[in-house]
């Protein structure tokens, strides 16, 4: 028997119990130190396979160091990382790529200067023929996977020829989210994908998210909407002081209640520590 399978903690999954071959994604006390600073500090996570969770918190309170080590971005100070069974330790986000995480950052790490397939495969081009050090690369394959991965996602882009930088925000946003489409990742993680958008791309960024739903695939969603997590996110896990404090379900919680943990009203029993 693996340690992912005897290593659930009564915490990971509130008033619920989860098969163990549920679980896509588990930290044990995963911890970040900057120096004297502790921006994360032992945080116990578990996802499911086809689960969507939101990661909420007031800025500062570690949300996003947590998702740093998890990709790779960042070495953690110490801790354990479960992914699909195996324990992980990723040297880079590209490590993490290959092993089926796909990450959208706030920053949406593009490149400017390509255009959209260029930017979808980059690191990962498609090759037609190789001769030995020199390669031929596959740009019909990759033009076709592209429209392929905008149809499935609902993204539309009139000229995906047309490099980067001549692009909307909101369509800049789509194609970051439109590249977790194009490889079939076994883990989503959305960081603010909608802070900077209007209403019209919020909309469509959230019908990605909800058609990632319906395919099955888990995601975690770092937010600050609390409409947006309400509707997409089957469970709210709140991020204090760099370290997690509640781990709610949604239809057993509301804005309200989970506003009181983001501030430090209430504080679950089990995660004091956090107060």
């Amino acid at each position: 028997m693996s340690d992912i399978d005897t290593h659930l903690s009564g915490t990971a999954f509130p008033h619920s119990e989860a098969p163990l071959g549920d679980v896509i994604l588990e930290t044990r006390d995963l911890t970040k130190h900057y120096g004297g600073v502790h921006a994360l500090e032992g945080a116990n996570f578990t996802l499911r396979r086809g689960e969507h969770v939101a990661i909420m918190g007031d800025n500062g309170a570690g949300k996003s160091t947590f998702v740093r080590q998890i990709t790779g971005v960042e070495q953690r100070t110490r801790g354990d990382i479960i992914f699909d069974g195996k324990p992980i330790h990723f040297e880079n986000p590209m490590d993490a790529r290959n092993a089926g995480i796909e990450t959208v950052f706030q920053t949406l790490a593009l490149a400017d200067q390509l255009d959209v397939p260029d930017n979808l495969f980059l690191g990962r081009e498609l090759v037609k023929f190789r001769f030995g050090p020199f390669s031929i690369l596959d740009y019909k394959a990759m033009r076709q996977r592209t429209l392929d991965a905008l149809e499935k996602t609902g993204v539309k882009i009139p000229n995906i020829r047309g490099t980067i930088e001549r692009m909307s925000g909101g369509q800049r946003q789509c194609v970051a989210i439109a590249r977790t489409a194009t490889f079939h990742s076994k883990l989503t993680i959305m960081d603010e994908p909608t802070a900077a958008l209007g209403v019209q791309e919020t909309a469509q960024v959230e019908s990605i998210i909800r058609t990632l739903k319906e395919a099955g695939e888990p995601l975690i969603l770092i937010s600050h909407n609390m409409r947006q997590v309400m509707d997409l996110c089957d469970r709210i896990v709140v991020f204090r002081r760099g370290r997690i404090c509640a781990n709610l379900l949604k239809e057993e919680t509301d804005g309200q209640d989970v506003v009181a943990y983001i501030t430090g009203a209430k504080t679950q029993p089990e995660y004091a520590d956090a107060a």
